[in-house]
């Protein structure tokens, strides 16, 4: 029987230089490709393989080469444009264990071809139940040991027979992990390095026409006088605004970096590979014309994407409006736009081609400075994923302004964002999405989940274009505030009481306004304001200035920069209606009264209310960002492995006898609003499941379970309830959980429904009496359950968890309240969570006072809350396969908590998930 070609194996890659290549399995079809691919290596390389000279393959090993069984035995290749570059292969050996090799053209040796293969190998292998790689290497193959001992895993070595035998435990580990993440990081900052700091750019397309697209670019690439040579593109015109044209890229007799892209979108591919055989690193295609347009366009642009990757280019684009980057030692306009800031140390990207002109004007009116601009348009390749790992290592970038309309990884962005926010704050304004992307509906999370979820990795979420400058200009050019209790300096009484209110409103501790009169000048500005910066009680001061009578104001805001500049707080304020920058309260850089505004100076607002709001956002970051960034904690009585098998053996029909619900009616049930709709050991076996090792199928039909014997997997335990059929049932029931007992209805939607719970039943006629009403309501049939009475007094809440297709697994918290529930009162956060997660969650929600003994309510176990959402992050943390879960109702009491009622959906995931597995471009 042929082997079935696992596709989802292959994967787009950066390499270590920022390029691209290829991975795939190997196939038959691919013997002339391996013949050639064998004839370029060097006779070290070949030794090096098979330990000893091999001119050429013979057609016997070439056959066994290419012919396997994606099972036992596996190979992956790397390509370059229609050329393997690299091979690596398993071949298994016995339980658990397989043989590993590989080999890489001499040419593309040290670009880190071979540990992102061997990422991708062990991945496969896992798949396939192998547990650890063996690879045999002679002492003097220094390069591949040193590819084996850096993946991150246990590895073991052992000197025999001239041999060195290297043992790979393939089990990830957190250090496989952070290798991943750090290779990962590195390659594709340099490869967006290559993109924003060219030595020479092509524009193809660039015509002779007044305000054609192509000309507009090049004309704005020579007025930014761009260090490295321009070489203008055209088919039949010889000079394009005074420089010299080439009638293609392959024509040119230097080298080309950058390549930015103006031709008709049909036009597109070819130039791309023009560009590939030039040896082009990047492109940035302006065209319009693909996913923009539809179908046909959409097709055009993964095509565009997929060639351009093959061949080892990144694109930015297309129909996107350029790239920028203003150090001094680049001086790019790759952009449509007529305006770009000068230099600063904002980096600023920009989703949005059509929206993007306008956003640079914005900047450029209020005085502020960009280091490096990008406009990504439809993101067939680049997107800000790629650009907040190259600001992370850009010394000139300080702060991260994000424009975006949709999420193409949101897992990764989140990922990334809550370890560079750490050192660099990240602004985020973000629409509602597009077809193309993921909006919140389509996300499955309502958009306060998203805020939130941003918000737990530090970034700041703002509504509007207008907030985004209004922080950004803030984080560029004045400290951290240490707290929440604001200053306020002013000659009107009334715009004090203002932002007073502001202040107030959004979360702040504003002090009694300091009124200096419609007189004041400098010196009482200046004095008002060294006070209160002075005192330890403030952490930020506001100051407005709106003289009614033109006063000096040089000298005011002379002194109000004086004052300020050597205090580490912040201050920002309200000059005369000015927004932005304004001149007189700028600190000047070292090269004079044409650097950019230095940090220091003083950001000015319209109003005093936008000035607070911008505030608030800083606050709130520097609140996230003074905690200590701990990792999930170590948890006592978790069996990961005894929860993956039960979930796995569920969704295959061949549940263990002792999982969730036991065979006789005794035994525990979910509440009543989690129902068993399929009893473990009884689920029907669904086509989701694997069919065979090594490869997911799509998933199938959702299996619902009692959640009990899972959540008992990581020490969390549901109170017992039973399911009964009759009176006599029930009361059996009772004598056996204690008295006193609730008789409920057990269907999904129970705890939605009046009248479908019966409270404090204390003896065997209460109980029976509650059955018959049951009966007469409902019919006699319905599934009725008994239940201990949880103790008292508590606080019902409700924990939950969804498997989102693009975030992941993300924790739920509510309260069970009816007013909480239909106000959507919830709280979200990215699994797993940390203590601080935890806490953070609990306390998101608006009716969290009712935990802490207000407005009537005791005191109650919050710690153990936390633990419990801990432990449940964990859970679905580390089960893909659970599609859902509900938890409903948990009972926080005075000294712990109790799981009323568990229900979970299972389902076969149809691969890792987004942001899982080894490295890859989306």
């Amino acid at each position: 029987m042929e082997a079935q070609y696992p596709a989802h194996w292959e994967a787009d890659v950066v390499l270590a230089d920022g390029g691209t290549a290829h991975v795939r399995p190997i196939r038959p079809a691919d013997a002339d490709r391996l013949r050639s691919f064998y004839s370029r290596l060097s006779d070290e390389s070949i030794y090096f393989r098979f330990f000893g000279p091999r001119p050429r393959l013979s057609d016997k090993e070439v056959e066994r080469f290419t012919n396997v069984d994606y099972v036992n035995r596996v190979a992956l290749i790397a390509t370059i444009g229609a050329e393997m570059v690299a091979v690596i292969r398993y071949d298994r050996t016995g339980p658990g264990e397989a043989e590993v090799a590989f080999l890489v053209e001499d040419a593309h040796q040290g670009r880190g071809v071979a540990s992102v293969l061997l990422e991708h190998l062990a991945a496969t292998a896992r798949e396939n139940g192998i547990e650890r790689f063996i690879a045999d290497v002679l002492p003097a193959n220094m390069r591949m040991m040193g590819v084996l001992r850096q993946a991150g895993y246990t590895a073991q070595s052992q000197f025999a027979d001239g041999v060195v035998r290297m043992t790979l435990d393939l089990t990830p580990t957190e250090t496989s992990t952070e290798v991943t993440a750090a290779r990962e990081h590195r390659a594709e900052s340099r490869s967006i390095a290559r993109l924003l700091t060219p030595g020479s750019v092509a524009v193809i397309g660039a015509s002779r026409e007044p305000g054609g697209v192509g000309q507009t670019v090049l004309r704005h690439l020579l007025a930014a006088d761009f260090t490295g040579p321009v070489y203008p593109v055209h088919r039949e015109v010889r000079a394009v605004a005074g420089v010299r044209a080439y009638p293609s890229v392959t024509a040119i007799d230097g080298d080309v970096d950058l390549a930015v892209v103006a031709v008709p979108a049909e036009s597109v591919i070819d130039v791309v590979k023009e560009c590939a055989e030039k040896g082009v690193h990047g492109l940035v295609v302006v065209s319009s014309g693909f996913g923009e347009t539809g179908a046909p366009g959409r097709a055009r642009q993964d095509e565009l994407a997929r060639i351009a990757r093959a061949y080892g280019l990144r694109v930015v684009g297309p129909n996107c409006l350029g790239i920028a980057n203003t150090d001094a030692a680049v001086r790019l306009n790759a952009t449509l736009a007529d305006t770009v800031p000068g230099p600063g140390t904002v980096g600023f990207f920009s989703q949005s081609g059509a929206l993007g002109t306008a956003l640079l004007q914005r900047v450029a009116q209020r005085g502020m400075g960009i280091s490096s601009f990008v406009s990504a348009g439809n993101r067939a390749d680049v997107s800000g994923n790629d650009l907040l790992q190259y600001w992370e290592e850009d010394d000139a970038t300080e702060v991260i302004l994000l424009y975006l309309e949709s999420l193409g990884n949101p897992r990764k962005f989140t990922r990334l964002a809550r370890r560079i926010a750490r050192a660099k704050p990240i602004v985020v304004v973000k629409s509602g999405g597009t077809p193309s992307g993921h909006s919140a509906e389509e996300l499955g999370l309502p958009d306060s989940a998203i805020s939130s979820l941003f918000a737990q990795a530090g970034l700041i979420r703002v509504d509007d274009l207008i907030q985004l400058f209004d922080v950004g200009q803030l984080l560029a050019y004045q400290p951290l505030p240490a707290g929440p209790r604001v200053a306020l300096v002013t000659n009107s009484d009334a715009l004090g009481l203002l932002a007073a209110d502001a202040c107030r409103a959004a979360g702040l501790e504003p002090r009694p306004p300091v009124n200096l009169g419609p007189a004041a000048g400098a010196s009482e500005f200046g004095t008002a304001l060294s006070g209160e910066l002075a005192s330890s009680d403030v952490d930020a001061a506001v100051v407005i200035y709106m003289p009614p009578l033109p006063g000096d104001t040089e000298a005011v805001a002379a002194e109000l920069v004086r004052m300020s500049k050597d205090v580490p707080k912040p201050v920002l304020t309200t000059f005369g209606g000015h927004l932005g920058m304004h001149p007189a309260l700028r600190l000047e850089g070292p090269s004079g009264s044409q650097a950019p505004p230095a940090r220091g100076s003083i950001p000015s607002y319209a109003a005093p209310e936008e000035a607070v709001r911008a505030l608030a956002h800083v606050v709130r970051y520097a609140t996230w960002r003074a905690q200590p960034a701990m990792p999930p904690p170590e948890l006592d009585a978790i069996d990961t492995d005894r929860a993956r098998t039960l979930a796995r053996s569920l969704l295959a029909g061949t549940a263990p006898a002792d999982a969730d619900t036991p065979a006789h009616p005794e035994g525990p049930m979910s509440g009543p609003a989690d129902p068993v709709t399929v009893p473990a050991g009884q689920a029907s076996s669904s086509p989701g499941a694997r069919t065979r090792p090594g490869f997911f199928a799509e998933p199938g039909p959702p299996v619902e379970i009692d959640a009990s014997d899972l959540l008992s997997c990581y020490g969390l335990t549901v109170w017992p309830a039973e399911v009964v059929r009759s009176p006599d049932e029930a009361v059996a029931a009772a004598e056996r959980l204690g008295w006193p007992v609730v008789l409920k209805v057990a269907d999904p939607g129970a705890s939605r429904r009046a009248g479908t719970v019966r409270l404090g039943l204390t003896g065997p006629e209460m109980v029976r009496h509650a059955f018959a009403e049951f009966a007469d309501q409902l019919g006699e049939e319905v599934r009725l359950a008994v239940q201990r009475m949880a103790p008292q007094p508590a606080v019902p809440t409700v924990v939950g968890v969804i498997e989102d297709p693009a975030f992941g697994p993300v924790v739920s918290f509510g309260l069970g309240e009816v007013t909480a529930r239909l106000l959507l009162d919830q709280g979200f956060r990215l699994a797993p969570l940390t203590r601080e997660d935890a806490a953070a969650l609990v306390r998101s929600v608006r009716a969290a006072p009712l935990l802490f003994g207000e407005y009537g309510y005791p005191p109650v176990a919050v710690d153990a809350l936390e633990d419990l959402l801990v432990r449940v992050g964990r859970l679905a943390n580390d089960l893909p396969e659970l599609a859902r879960l509900d938890l409903d109702q948990v009972l926080v009491g005075e000294s712990d908590v109790l799981i009323l009622g568990s229900r979970a959906t299972l389902r076969t995931p149809a691969g890792p998930r987004l942001d899982g597995g080894p490295r890859r471009l989306s």
